[in-house]
């Protein structure tokens, strides 16, 4: 009798600082590589994809291959599923950023290993494991960022997620910032989608019946030119949709007001310090501080509204400008804010500097989740650090702070549906934060 030959792929949820598994009823923000990973499976192959922050994952499963992929503090739980379904007997691969980082750590805890991009070595491994020569380690930098399959939307279509799918235009990113993961493994590349393709995606997406999407890229304005290109073709379609990109778009505004006629609703910056010495520490001179206010004003002004993330703990930072951070994102109406402890990730640049510095902390990198100082900061102790952290997100997420960002908006009377909304997910941010969960996966 013929074994019906199944893969089953996870992306897990984090754990929150008591250990304990973060579960949503809902979770909006849903990734792509698994649904991409699903269409360039062999079709005699069985794929199932399991969400865990929204689902159970069923360890009955029939699957002889069992995937994971690995982002940001969701890589402890990677590891744990990895020995749990090893111990069944099942073929664990690892795959995603965090243990593409770390690769001498990942290959302890499964069979194969993916390194950086699947797109073109997918097919081989699973060829491989049918040929019984299934190898330990699978990179290779992806030749052909063109000519990929429409994601299997319909493995993610019936969970609870969000009103939105992900599209992808772009990956990677020209700047070369010393703690972020993705200069790590592109380091300074920008790869370009097919402007054709991309349209093809959001096409089906909309023919599923959704009205917005998500425009998943490191930095969608890296390439100023293509942007304008696709905007031109997304305004077409009449959708909605947003995404992360740099504050320097703001300077562009011939890009900013076709991306808003677009239908562009929210874009999400990086600002990373209100402090421009923490900026430069971190290899980001080219972002000034002193523009910020005038750029989010610009941006906000186009008609598209702001979203931030930023990091507390690094060689610029005091006691005091973390707090100032809290006005910053007041004074400014930041609609969502969030934030993350400075973390050196084994990999990057900045853990490096901080191991010859002798200022890792912490040295169970297991441990590491973003929102526990693993470092010893310049100007204050790690334990300070963590303190400050929650006492910024505490701050930021305030009822009143909540209030002036949200419904005491300029923009307020233009879109008050929107606003609304982001009113309820400041709430749940809110609620969220008093359990010790950062509102960094919803």
């Amino acid at each position: 009798m013929n074994i019906k030959k199944k893969i089953l792929l996870i992306q897990p949820t984090p754990y929150n600082r008591d250990h304990q598994l973060i579960k949503k009823n809902k979770l909006y923000f849903v990734g792509l590589a698994l649904p991409l990973l699903a269409a360039l499976t062999p079709a005699d192959w069985e794929v199932e994809i399991i969400i865990e922050t929204i689902e159970e994952i069923p360890f009955d499963t029939t699957a002889q291959i069992v995937g994971i992929s690995s982002m940001g503090h969701g890589v402890l739980r990677t590891l744990d599923l990895a020995q749990e379904f090893k111990k069944m007997g099942k073929t664990v691969i690892l795959g995603g950023y965090m243990v593409s980082l770390m690769p001498e750590e990942a290959e302890k805890y499964c069979d194969a290993l993916v390194v950086g991009d699947a797109e073109d070595i997918w097919l081989e491994l699973i060829r491989n494991w049918e040929q019984g020569v299934l190898k330990p380690l699978y990179e290779k930098k992806i030749s052909d960022f063109t000519s990929l399959p429409l994601p299997r939307y319909d493995l993610i279509t019936s969970k609870k997620i969000g009103d939105f799918l992900p599209v992808q235009a772009g990956r990677g990113c020209p700047n070369t910032c010393s703690f972020c993961s993705v200069f790590c493994l592109y380091r300074g590349q920008y790869l370009r989608r097919d402007i054709a393709e991309v349209i093809r995606d959001i096409k089906y997406v909309r023919s599923l019946g959704y009205k917005k999407f998500l425009l998943l890229d490191d930095n969608i304005a890296s390439d100023e030119d293509y942007m304008l290109e696709l905007v031109t073709e997304i305004k077409k379609l009449k959708m909605n949709w947003f995404s992360q990109c740099s504050l320097s778009v703001a300077k562009n505004e011939k890009l900013l007001k076709a991306m808003a006629e677009s239908g562009c609703l929210v874009l999400s910056f990086g600002l990373e310090s209100i402090t421009q010495t923490s900026l430069d520490q971190l290899n980001k001179k080219w972002s000034v501080v002193s523009q910020y206010p005038a750029l989010i004003k610009k941006i906000r002004q186009a008609g598209i509204e702001v979203s931030t993330e930023m990091v507390v703990g690094a060689d610029g930072d005091t006691l005091q400008s973390i707090h100032a951070t809290a006005d910053f994102i007041e004074k400014n109406k930041i609609l969502v804010p969030r934030f993350y402890i400075l973390t050196p990730i084994p990999g990057t640049d900045f853990f490096r500097k901080m191991q010859q510095e002798d200022r890792i902390y912490n040295h169970d990198i297991y441990s590491y989740n973003g929102t526990e100082a693993v470092h010893i900061p310049a100007h204050m102790s790690p334990e300070e650090l963590t303190d400050a952290y929650w006492s910024l997100y505490q701050k930021v997420f305030g009822i009143w702070s909540i209030i002036k960002r949200t419904l005491l908006n300029k923009n307020f009377f233009k879109h008050p549906g929107r606003h609304l909304f982001y009113l309820l997910v400041n709430l749940k941010y809110r609620q969220d934060i008093k359990k010790g969960i950062p509102p960094n996966i919803i």
